[in-house]
């Protein structure tokens, strides 16, 4: 590790330490059950998934980056586990937080006291079919202002389906992807599965750039360091 890596995993390792066996950052969330649903593309991006028509189960974690209490402003989180998209027992894992739309603020957080008033982000860019860009997730229109509090957004999703676009922005474009249905609570063996992580769980053709690789990698064993949990296989 260089000097910045020990940095970032001593910081994570002492946030994990003070919350007990919750993760450094985004330790308030909820978890919920989802679907997402490609319909096929007219320029297809050459990754299997995303290019077939279909729907994938997904398992996804809603959360509060900083723990801050609600009502405060806290910047929000959404990690997707789209599960089989690499084949079977070949996950997707995404992180994405809330942020801008714009070509630079789709790179900046932005803490928000509502769970649907904007795109979440995945601030960092990925390579999509060998196409450079952000992942965001946007609220479809007409959605409704959930407020974001953990228990909220699980009841409100049991009540009825919280949806989302998946798109890619490279430049000053959005293009869709995928269409993300979020419905309820996850069932329990779900929850198991393990800690999200993009760069264990990402896909040759769909990943994120290796810019901050080292740091975001040594951020994330700091965490698991200090909830004593082991590394992953």
């Amino acid at each position: 590790m260089n000097l910045l890596d020990r940095i970032a995993f001593r910081t994570a390792r002492a946030a994990a330490r003070r919350r007990g066996d919750r993760p450094a950052l985004h330790p308030r969330g909820t978890a919920l059950a989802g679907r997402l649903t490609a319909s096929g593309h007219r320029e297809p991006w050459g990754v299997p998934w995303l290019d077939a028509p279909g729907s994938a189960t997904v398992t996804a974690r809603w959360s509060r980056g900083a723990g801050l209490p609600h009502p405060l402003p806290d910047g929000l989180g959404l990690a997707l586990r789209v599960e089989d998209a690499g084949g079977p027992g070949r996950p997707l894992d995404l992180l994405l937080t809330t942020g801008g739309r714009g070509r630079w603020t789709r790179h900046v957080p932005f803490p928000r006291t509502s769970a649907t008033a904007g795109p979440y982000s995945s601030l960092l860019s990925y390579v999509v079919g060998g196409r450079r860009g952000v992942l965001a997730a946007f609220p479809v229109p007409g959605s409704p202002r959930i407020p974001a509090d953990p228990a909220t957004v699980g009841a409100a999703a049991a009540g009825r389906p919280v949806v989302f676009q998946l798109c890619f922005g490279a430049g000053g474009a959005w293009r869709p992807l995928a269409r993300l249905t979020l419905h309820g609570e996850a069932p329990p063996a779900s929850r198991e599965a393990g800690p999200f992580d993009p760069y264990l769980n990402s896909l040759p053709g769909f990943h994120p750039v290796d810019r901050l690789r080292s740091l975001r990698l040594a951020a994330y064993a700091g965490s698991r360091a200090g909830r004593h949990v082991p590394p992953p296989s």
